[in-house]
């Protein structure tokens, strides 16, 4: 048998060694040319291409968001010169010498091969003149990309903004690199992924004169940037238009859902803004302004804010009140200021008169009757056996939880329940008569406007609703977004609204209602009024209402902070929405008018 020497065996390793070596030598430099591309990477240049961000448009498809083409200088530092004319580069920028030099240190200091921006954003007639000379600035070139304009600057909460990602942004997804734009709020934020596309690279030969000769091998190394997908909004442009201007020089919000699918149709937190002032170089100035506003326009108070929902909350207590068997449609109580304060009225002798003129101790009743049905003989142990269940439907109509719409920060609001209690007073320290304001919506309860138009399209749909969404479709093949589309029952029998619905009628229709300047000659609106005690100031204002009464078109609330009386502000400002939206246009001209010069907006 043959065998190798010691020696023969070491020759051919150190041979097979040199020759593999040799092979893969051979393949980077000849074969395989994307190393020879890396070592000569001055000759080279690449330019990632920025696809236009997806476009949004409202229900109609109307068009709501689009691109505007914009320019960033890049500088490669290696590519440099030392006879590098910066008073001109300086001049044609409009900074000084002293900035452009810091500007290369901050670049050499990101990398001295891998471009980074030196101006971003730089206009149409300084990108002229750039162009004019850039052949004599050796290491710089254009980088063209996109920016968002508003053509109707409405709707800022909805849409959101887009700006430079931030270092944990940088961290936390490795798509992104220094200089990207990313979603910042609204649906910018939200459906990030779909509507900031797929970037591409074009790698062009340059020549030593900094003038591109084209792309290297025919494009063979390049890929196309593909555009982002387009939002087809739930939003009426023309709705969305109309409730902002009733709401200027007021603050609070307005909610407008079609009960049928939970389509958002209008959406506004006042005071609003200009959401093509946080576009552009502008951008970092104008957030700063608006969010130094003493009257917050940037806060979102449509999901955002937790108020006490007042009277409206009576709609809850009546239907867990029917549904527990507690009570029935024709269930009276006396008007008894002794129990707690209400405005001057007859007693209600049925639900539906409770309903319509609002009483207090109606619902004080109810409450009492809710928790206190004689499970236990212990009165503290039967109100938290009570208050336990009572938690639980609260919870089925969506309250006390954040309702899974498509926009970030939504609060879920307060439902206090026994371990909220338990751990404020102490176990078996409270009872129906420590909790009793829940009964009329005050006390520790908390609801974002949000959730009381979920309310009203409750109430619509005679027991069920559809989480609220302000995207119908995505995209040229019009596909669904990955939302809830869950028909959501909350655990209260559809007889027991009928009862509620003409209680909510009467409140709009009827003489003794609290709704009347609500009421329209032809169409059926049913509502309710609430003023939510503000220990701060004036109460809030609030309605929510839904029609018509039969297979209801729009649920609304609506939300005036310091205003006072629901029934003076926040419901005629909701039957002029009601009006414009199912009937394209408003008759009732001078309500209009003192609604829209109304000016509301006290601290």
């Amino acid at each position: 048998m043959f065998r190798l020497s010691k020696r023969q065996v070491i020759t051919l390793i150190i041979v097979g060694t040199f020759l593999l070596y040799w092979v893969r030598l051979f393949y980077i430099q000849v074969i395989d040319d994307r190393y020879q591309i890396s070592a000569t990477n001055n000759a080279f240049r690449y330019k990632i291409q920025y696809p236009g961000r997806g476009l949004m448009y409202d229900r109609n498809e109307k068009l709501l968001v689009y691109n505007e083409p914009i320019y960033d200088l890049m500088v490669v530092p290696m590519q440099v010169d030392s006879s590098m004319n910066w008073k001109l580069l300086s001049k044609i920028l409009e900074i000084s010498l002293e900035d452009c030099q810091e500007r290369l240190k901050k670049a050499r200091k990101f990398s001295r091969y891998a471009a980074s921006t030196f101006e971003k954003q730089i206009s149409k007639e300084m990108y002229g003149r750039l162009q004019e000379y850039l052949y004599s600035f050796n290491g710089f070139y254009i980088q063209s990309r996109t920016l968002r304009r508003y053509p109707q600057a409405v709707a800022a909460h909805v849409l959101g903004s887009v700006g430079e990602t931030d270092e944990g942004e940088l961290k936390n997804n490795g798509y992104y690199r220094s200089g990207d734009y990313i979603g910042k709020s609204g649906l910018e934020k939200f459906y990030e992924t779909d509507l900031r596309g797929k970037k591409g690279v074009n790698v062009v030969m340059v020549d030593v004169h900094n003038r591109e000769r084209g792309s290297y091998k025919d494009g063979k190394y390049d890929s196309v940037s593909i555009p982002g997908s387009a939002l087809y909004t739930t939003i009426d442009l023309v709705l969305q238009e109309y409730a902002e201007e009733l709401m200027k020089n007021k603050r609070g919000s307005i909610v407008a859902i079609e009960p049928s699918t939970g389509e958002v149709l209008a959406y506004v937190s006042s005071p609003t803004y200009d959401p093509n002032l946080l576009v552009g170089r502008v951008r970092s100035q104008n957030y700063l302004k608006l969010l130094n506003d003493p009257s917050k326009p940037l806060f979102d108070r449509a999901i955002m804010a937790s108020y006490p929902p007042g009277s409206i909350f009576k709609l809850a207590q009546a239907l867990v009140g029917l549904q527990e068997g507690v009570i029935t449609p024709s269930s009276g109580f006396t008007c008894d200021q002794s129990l707690i304060g209400c405005h001057n009225h007859p007693s209600a002798m049925s639900l539906q008169d409770g309903i319509k003129m609002s009483c207090n101790p109606y619902f004080y009743a109810v409450f009492r009757r809710i928790l206190m049905q004689g499970k236990d003989n212990n009165r503290f142990i039967d109100s938290e056996l009570g208050l336990e269940e009572w938690e639980e439907y609260m919870h089925g109509f969506g309250f006390g939880s954040k309702l899974g719409i498509d926009i970030a920060n939504v609060k879920s609001g307060l439902i206090p329940g026994p371990k909220y209690y338990n751990k404020r007073h102490g176990k078996q320290r409270w009872a129906f008569s420590t909790i009793y304001s829940l009964s009329i919506g005050q006390g520790e309860i908390g609801l974002i406007p949000l959730q009381m138009a979920n309310l009203a399209a409750i109430i619509a749909n005679r027991g069920f609703y559809f989480t609220p969404h302000l995207v119908r479709s995505i995209g040229e093949d019009r596909h669904r977004p990955n939302i809830d589309t869950v028909r959501h029952k909350v655990g209260i029998d559809s007889i027991w609204f009928l009862p509620v619905v003409r209680g909510m009628y009467g409140a709009v229709n009827e003489a003794g209602g609290t709704a009347r300047q609500a009421r329209m000659e032809n169409i059926a609106v049913c509502g309710k009024t609430g003023t939510a005690e503000n220990p701060h100031g004036e109460d809030h204002a609030v309605f929510i209402s839904f029609a018509p009464m039969d297979n209801p078109k729009i649920a609304i609330s609506v939300f005036v902070e310091n205003s006072g009386f629901g029934g003076t502000w926040s419901a005629p400002i909701a039957s002029l929405i009601i009006e414009k939206y199912l009937t394209g246009e408003v008759k009732r001209v001078d309500l209009e008018k003192r609604m829209k010069n109304a000016v509301l907006n006290r601290p």
